[in-house]
C-alpha cells in the first residue's frame, strides 16, 4: 500500500497520459531549418516510409535529412538513394537528403552514437537551427516537427523528446509493450524531467529534437560515446549543463518494428536493462527485491494471505489498476489489460536477470551483430 500510494501521488503523475502538442502561439519556431539526422542499419524494409515521412512534414522552413548507412548489408543505403534521387526530382532545394557511407566503428564508441556522431558533424555544414535526432524505424505523422519545434520554442527548451507510438497488436506486444512505456516513464516522469529544479533527465532516441548549441555545451557526443543508453545520457548531459528538457509522447509518430514473439520483446529489454542497473549485481537484486514487493506480493497474498493482508493487498492491486488504465488506453486496448501488469512485471524481471547473465557472459546490449554493453 506504501509503495502504490507513493507511485499514485509521489513519483510526479507519471501515469497521467497526455497527447504532446505543440502549445498555441509558436508559428515562428516552425520557419528555422532543421537538420535530420538518421543512423540506419540494416534498415531496408522500413527506411523509404521513415524517410517519405520526413519528406512529408508540414514544417516552413529548411528541412536536410542526413542518413548514416552504418555499415549495412541488406541494401539500406541503395533505397535511402533511391528516396534521395527522387526527392531531388519533386522537392527543391526546401527538401533534401543526403546518404552517407558510415566509416568503421572506432575502438571507444557504441554503434548508434558513432552513426549519429558523423550526422551531426556533416550537418554543420548547413548551419541547422535545429537537429532531429530520429530512427529508421519510425514513421512520422505530418505535424510532429511543428509540434516539436513549437514546444521547444513555447517552454524555451533544448531538448524536446517524444516517445513514439509503439506497435501494439500481438498477444505479447499487447501484454508487454505498454508495460515498457509505463516502466520507462515511471523511471522518467516527464514533469520531473522538465522540472529544472530536478535532476531527472530522461529522452526517447527515436524522435529527439535539440539544439547544436546546447550539444555543443553538454560535450557533443562524444561526452557519451560509451553509453548503450544513448538517448537518457544525452538528456542527462543536457540538463547537466544547464539545458531545459521536455518528454512526453508523440500524438501521431509511430514505430514500425514489430515484436511477433515474447523472445523479441525479451531481447530488446535485456539489451539495456542490467546497463540501467550500472552493471551492479547488488542494484540488480534491489530491483528484482522492489518488483517482487510492488507487484507479486500484492496478487501472492490476495490469493493466500489473512483478510488483512487481503484487503491491504486489493487496495494495492486497485492503485495499480488506476496508475496502469490510462497507458493502456493510450494503446487503444481493453481495460481489462491493465489487469495484467503484474504478468508483465514477471516477464520484465526475468529479461533483467538475462541481461545481466549476458554481460557477465560477454555478450552485453548484443544488436545487429554488435555487442556493445562492455567496459570500454
Amino acid at each position: 500500500m506504501a509503495v502504490w500510494s507513493y507511485l499514485l501521488l509521489g513519483r510526479g503523475s507519471f501515469w497521467r497520459i497526455k497527447k504532446a502538442t505543440s502549445p498555441d502561439g509558436t508559428m515562428g519556431a516552425q520557419h528555422t531549418p532543421v537538420a535530420v539526422v538518421l543512423p540506419a542499419r540494416n534498415e531496408a524494409p522500413v527506411i523509404g516510409r521513415c524517410l517519405e515521412s520526413l519528406l512529408q512534414q508540414s514544417y516552413g522552413g529548411t528541412i536536410h535529412i542526413l542518413v548514416v548507412d552504418d555499415g549495412s548489408s541488406d541494401g539500406t543505403g541503395d533505397v535511402a538513394n533511391q528516396v534521395a534521387s527522387l526527392t531531388g526530382q519533386t522537392a527543391g532545394d526546401n527538401r533534401r537528403i543526403t546518404v552517407i557511407a558510415g566509416e568503421p566503428l572506432p575502438a571507444g564508441w557504441t554503434g548508434k552514437l558513432w552513426a549519429l556522431q558523423q550526422g551531426v558533424q556533416r550537418a554543420g555544414a548547413v548551419n541547422p537551427q535545429w537537429l532531429w535526432l530520429t530512427d529508421a524505424d519510425v514513421a512520422h505523422g505530418a505535424k510532429t516537427l511543428s509540434a516539436l519545434a513549437g514546444i521547444a520554442q513555447a517552454g524555451g527548451y533544448d531538448l524536446v523528446s517524444f516517445m513514439v507510438r509503439l506497435r501494439c497488436r500481438s498477444l505479447a506486444e499487447r501484454l508487454l509493450i505498454p508495460a515498457f512505456v509505463f516502466f520507462f516513464f515511471k523511471l522518467y516522469p516527464p514533469g520531473w524531467v522538465s522540472d529544472i529544479g530536478k535532476n531527472t533527465a530522461g529522452a526517447a532516441g527515436g524522435c529527439i529534437l535539440i539544439r547544436p548549441q546546447a550539444l555543443a555545451r553538454a560535450g557533443g557526443l562524444e561526452a557519451i560515446r560509451t553509453e548503450i543508453i544513448d538517448d537518457c545520457a544525452l538528456a542527462r548531459a543536457v540538463k547537466r549543463s544547464g539545458g531545459k528538457v521536455w518528454l512526453g509522447l508523440a500524438p501521431e509518430s509511430a514505430s514500425m518494428r514489430w515484436y511477433e514473439s515474447f523472445a523479441e520483446i525479451g531481447k530488446m529489454i535485456s539489451r539495456t536493462a542490467f546497463s540501467q542497473l550500472h552493471h551492479s549485481g547488488v542494484l540488480l537484486l534491489l530491483a528484482l527485491l522492489g518488483m517482487i514487493v510492488s507487484y507479486v506480493l500484492p496478487v501472492g497474498l490476495l490469493l493466500v494471505g489473512n483478510m488483512p493482508a487481503k484487503i491491504g493487498c486489493a487496495i494495492a492491486l486497485a492503485a495499480m489498476t488506476v496508475c496502469y488504465g490510462p497507458m493502456v488506453r493510450w494503446y487503444k486496448l481493453s481495460p481489462l489489460w491493465a489487469l495484467t501488469l503484474p504478468l508483465a512485471a514477471l516477464f520484465y524481471m526475468a529479461a533483467t536477470l538475462a541481461s545481466a547473465v549476458s554481460f557477465w557472459r560477454g555478450r552485453g546490449g548484443e544488436w545487429k551483430g554488435r555487442v556493445q554493453d562492455r567496459s570500454f
